[in-house]
């Protein structure tokens, strides 16, 4: 456990600009949806927006690290519209 934790830090340290940005990303996802709520298109808006954010972010990131793989596209296309998909029906009924 002490070692993933370690691996986790250094993995944040090498790569803060990007870590920092997609927290922001979510930090403003989070007003908008409070600032908005009750607005079921904006959320919607707001909810895409994100997840497109989270899906090019995750390829950015990728393509720094020199690890861009297929798979790991998919994989974060997936969770995006999966994670899209959860907060539309729990967000917007």
């Amino acid at each position: 456990m002490k070692n993933l934790f370690n691996q986790i830090k250094k993995e944040f340290k090498k790569h803060f600009f990007d870590y920092l940005l997609l927290i922001t990303a979510g930090v403003f996802f989070l007003i908008g949806l409070n600032i908005f709520k009750g607005e079921r298109i904006i959320e919607f808006i707001i909810l895409l927006a994100f997840s497109s954010f989270y899906i090019i972010w995750g390829i950015y990131h990728h393509l720094i690290k020199d690890v861009f793989r297929l798979k790991i596209v998919i994989e974060y296309i997936l969770i995006g519209f999966i994670v899209l998909f959860l907060l539309k029906i729990i967000l917007i009924p």
